[in-house]
């Protein structure tokens, strides 16, 4: 009689359960030699059993349906199926008479109707024994959800903790995320920029390899990076730290569903439309190429404008970088307000507590809220896809409060990091005067001013509001002389 040797592993993953077929392997020829019996065919798969369409134990039954081999010999009948469908081919074989033995070191077998009796008890007993551990798993696993733990591999910007069973954030990997973040949320960055941003840095997925645009897409869209799971389309808070604020998240989103609206494309590249608007009747500035210059003009989309002046490229450039410069900090003044404003940090101990107190109000609020939602959920009052759209709407709110909570327990004054933030980039604002990326001019200027409209050849602006407060708080301590909103 000639037998196929089968042996198979749960796991395709070269590095797990590789000794659980050398085992098998060796125990089984083993028992052959020791039997005397006939081997045709080895053969081995990396593959669970729970599910059909196994492509190996397809090809050992396509050996056995053609006459080219009489048995089966493996480990235990639990090797050979743990799903109803392939146990039935196993009992429909030896029914036929094309499957004459099978042949276990483990257990004994006897072609005969208690032998299959039994043989149908083995391969329930797999069946239940792999439906029982997937319950298990799952359970373990929505256990883990509610207490914000993540379950499963570290995604790209995290790295698996074996201590706490949950992820924390990747000091390599995570600064150049939150920078792609905040690049893609200015606006002014494509799904291309950014991943070729991403390969300028050198940075690379979880599996080591370098990002597509799709792969992007996907990144910036995943709300893991603002503290929440998504499984299953229904969002979990997370008990880790987050890698951006839900702020910068949703002003990404916002950039991205604006992005997917259709638009008539163009083959210019004109760094400052989009940016400036017209004085006169609020359109859009647009610009068209004539005789290898840029001519910038309003697009009269509302009617007829009162404005028919058109100011080329280098006009508008040479007013922004005039701007720019004016809103630079040298580095002794910036390094001098810096450190001072660290001292008022570290002194300030103004009194938050009514402002935590009312975050904490909402909060509890919104938990409420979530209860009763599941209540009408188990009481069969609304859908699950009525459940589920609500809930993650809710989970996201109180997400978007928990880190307000945690800005103001850690910020005795909400004005000192604005500021901190606002001399930086005044820091750093005078590389723009030498960049050959014209784009990035705007994006500063969108940061520090609103309202930019073009009038007859004069770019004009106003401060935003925060730098506006800064800049009131900086003028009354003294620091501050050289911004002026009304330009």
């Amino acid at each position: 009689m000639r037998f196929v040797i089968y042996t198979r592993k749960s796991s395709e993953q070269e590095e797990r359960q590789i000794l659980s077929i050398e085992a098998q392997l060796r125990e089984l020829e083993e028992y052959a030699a020791k039997e005397q019996l006939q081997i045709v065919a080895s053969l081995c798969e990396a593959r669970t059993a729970r599910e059909t369409g196994r492509t190996v134990f397809g090809e050992m039954l396509g050996l056995i349906e053609r006459g080219e081999a009489d048995g089966i010999l493996a480990w235990h009948p639990d090797r050979l199926a743990r799903n109803a469908v392939d146990g039935g081919r196993i009992i429909h074989l030896l029914d036929c008479g094309k499957l004459k033995d099978l042949r276990f070191p483990t257990m004994t077998f006897d072609n005969s109707p208690n032998g299959k009796f039994m043989l149908q008890i083995a391969f329930g007993q797999s069946k239940y024994y792999t439906d029982a551990l997937s319950e298990n798993v799952k359970r373990g696993i929505r256990q883990k959800m509610k207490r914000g733990e993540w379950s499963w591999k570290a995604p790209t910007g995290y790295l698996n903790n074996p201590h706490t069973r949950n992820i924390d954030i990747d000091p390599e990997k995570a600064p150049v995320i939150r920078e792609a973040f905040r690049l893609y949320a200015t606006g002014n960055y494509t799904l291309d920029a950014i991943k070729a941003f991403l390969i300028e840095k050198g940075f690379r997925s979880r599996l080591n390899k370098t990002m597509g645009k799709a792969a992007v897409q996907v990144l910036l869209q995943n709300p893991i990076f603002c503290g929440l799971m998504r499984v299953n389309g229904e969002l979990h808070e997370g008990s880790f730290k987050p890698l951006i604020s839900k702020e910068l998240f949703d002003k990404c989103q916002a950039v991205m569903s604006d992005r997917a609206k259709p638009r008539k494309g163009t083959k210019n590249n004109f760094p400052f439309t989009g940016w400036l608007k017209c004085a006169h009747c609020g359109c859009a500035i647009t610009c068209q190429k004539q005789k290898g210059h840029h001519y910038y003009h309003c697009t009269k989309k509302k009617g007829p404008c009162s404005t028919k002046h058109y100011l080329r490229e280098e006009k508008i450039l040479e007013q922004a970088r005039k701007i720019v410069e004016e809103l630079s900090l040298p580095d002794d003044w910036a390094d001098n307000m810096l450190s001072e404003l660290s001292k008022r940090e570290t002194e300030s101990k103004s009194d938050n507590r009514a402002v935590v107190q009312h975050l904490r109000s909402e909060k509890r609020a919104l938990e409420k809220k979530l209860e009763d939602l599941l209540d009408l959920r188990l009481e069969g009052a609304i859908s699950n896809d009525e459940y589920l759209a609500k809930k993650n709407k809710l989970v996201s709110e109180k997400v978007n409060l928990d880190q307000k909570i945690a800005r103001a327990e850690r910020n005795h004054c909400e004005w000192l990091e604005p500021c901190r933030q606002m001399i930086l980039r005044s820091r750093e604002a005078k590389s723009l005067l030498h960049t050959e990326n014209l784009r990035e001019i705007p994006t500063f200027l969108k940061q520090a001013g609103s309202n930019w409209a073009l009038k007859e050849a004069a770019v004009q602006w106003q401060a935003q509001k925060g730098w506006r407060k800064v800049r009131q708080r900086c003028e009354r301590l003294g620091w501050w002389t050289i911004l002026d909103s009304n330009q």
